[in-house]
């Protein structure tokens, strides 16, 4: 099959559910509360933050593009998702999955930039203590997070550029969502130069990511392990745990679905898993973490519950 047509007409069909018939309510309750229960944990650290100016502080303004990020990631998987099982219909307008695919991405590479930022800023406030105001300042802060959100923006958009020449084959996509490299696998042409693209991309960012977060939280170890303090074996835990858990996690994760495409020796049913589980675990489990988790704001959402039920 050969597409000389216009691409933004063109319907392909995403890869089958599968869901016998008795599992199709009970899929979709449970999909609807899961992206409700996303939505909720996020906003609830985004309100929290945004409306108490004692959080307006570097790590928290760093931590608020992470609920933002997850939003982001689950709204490209959740409805989509929740109409196909409510309508069995798989079928994606082509400009809908290109939307779809960069924002996926877009989700991936923002989770590797504010993690890799939220490690620097752990490392200059441990590390450096007496110098952390003057280096993370207000316009430090947001030429860092203006910075990384427009570098993430620029490559995905150059990923998705250039698959826009090719002509199609075949509408039938092998996965459940829409990203890269099943994308490319749809095309009649030679890609090449997607292909070294993508892997440049992939190996720039976990080359970044791994050496600064390698190279921050072993010095904030050596530090909090040699401090004098009782507890700063406690504290180092504390600090690089939860962080390393769900950093080691995205890498994971994103590395094998990204290789999975490039080896006939995964099972296909793994690699879908994996390309759609950093999209539904992670909205969910991160807000627990760094939100629910941190002092500060749990003790600001229980006082806001408090005077909210106080007020009834």
């Amino acid at each position: 099959m050969y597409f000389n047509g216009s691409v933004f007409s063109l319907e392909l069909t995403l890869h089958s559910l599968d869901l016998p018939e008795t599992s199709i309510y009970p899929a979709f309750i449970f999909g609807t509360t899961t992206y409700l229960a996303v939505l909720v944990c996020n906003l609830t650290i985004i309100i929290t933050i945004f409306l108490n100016r004692n959080l307006h502080k570097p790590m928290y303004i760093l931590l608020l593009n992470m609920p933002v990020n997850d939003i982001m990631g689950a709204s490209m998987l959740f409805p989509q998702l929740l109409y196909s099982i409510w309508t069995h219909d798989r079928s994606i307008s082509y400009p809908v999955c290109i939307l779809q695919g960069f924002c996926v991405h877009m989700y991936g590479s923002t989770s590797y930039s504010t993690l890799t930022a939220m490690a620097f800023d752990r490392y200059t406030a441990i590390c450096w203590p007496l110098r952390y105001h003057a280096i993370m300042t207000n316009d430090n802060l947001v030429m860092i997070i203006t910075g990384m959100w427009l570098f993430n923006i620029i490559i995905m958009f150059v990923i998705f550029a250039l698959l826009m020449p090719y002509k199609i084959c075949q509408t039938q996509m092998t996965d459940l969502i829409c990203y890269n490299p099943p994308l490319m696998k749809i095309v009649c042409e030679n890609t090449q130069v997607n292909n070294i693209y993508g892997l440049f991309t992939m190996v720039l960012y976990h080359f970044i990511s791994l050496s600064v977060v390698t190279f921050t939280y072993i010095h904030i170890l050596i530090t909090c392990v040699t401090k004098k303090q009782s507890d700063a074996k406690n504290k180092a835990l504390q600090t690089c745990g939860t962080h390393l858990v769900v950093f080691l996690f995205l890498e994971f994760n994103t590395f094998f679905a990204l290789i999975a495409h490039r080896s006939e020796n995964v099972p296909a049913y793994l690699r879908r898993v994996f390309s759609i589980s950093v999209l539904i675990f992670a909205p969910i489990v991160n807000p627990l973490i760094y939100g629910l988790k941190t002092k500060e704001i749990r003790q600001k959402i229980i006082t806001c519950f408090k005077r909210k039920i106080s007020s009834v």
